[in-house]
């Protein structure tokens, strides 16, 4: 099986989809959605935590934060405690828009997972999450001249 061929592929046309969807709904990208996602409503969030959590690059997570500014949906401001932390804080819009987007991957993923036994649900857990904590290991091993796996 071409796993990574099968991956790409997944992963490109699954992401379209959803971005129309998030689009269609609520005018937001399937990142703007994740930063949502990532906000408490009391107490904003570090944009290192939020960068960390997203597994996103700082920078990439500055203009994002500064387009869901423009749009109304969070505000940034700097910490209290640290005047080096910037801080992201949830605004009604971005509530709402956070509330359509819980409610649309909830229905996502049981879509997605909808053919599959518990036991198999098992099985894509532990896949999606070797792939999350192994990633660099799996492209670079550490010792190239092991040759292929």
């Amino acid at each position: 099986m071409r796993v990574f061929y099968e991956l790409q592929i997944a992963y490109s046309v699954l992401l379209r989809a959803v971005e129309n969807r998030t689009r269609e709904l609520a005018g937001l990208s399937p990142a703007q959605l994740a930063v949502l996602f990532c906000l408490r409503d009391a107490e904003g969030v570090a944009m290192g935590d939020i960068s960390r959590t997203l597994r996103m690059g700082k920078s990439g997570l500055t203009g994002l934060v500064d387009r869901m500014c423009a749009k109304g949906l969070v505000e940034r401001s700097g910490s209290d405690e640290d005047g080096r932390v910037s801080r992201v804080f949830i605004k009604d819009r971005g509530k709402a828009a956070r509330a359509l987007g819980k409610r649309e991957t909830k229905r996502i993923n049981a879509a997605l997972l909808a053919p599959f036994s518990d036991a198999e649900v098992q099985v894509i857990q532990r896949f999606l999450t070797h792939l999350q904590d192994n990633a660099d290991a799996i492209v670079s091993p550490p010792d190239e001249a092991e040759g292929p796996r």
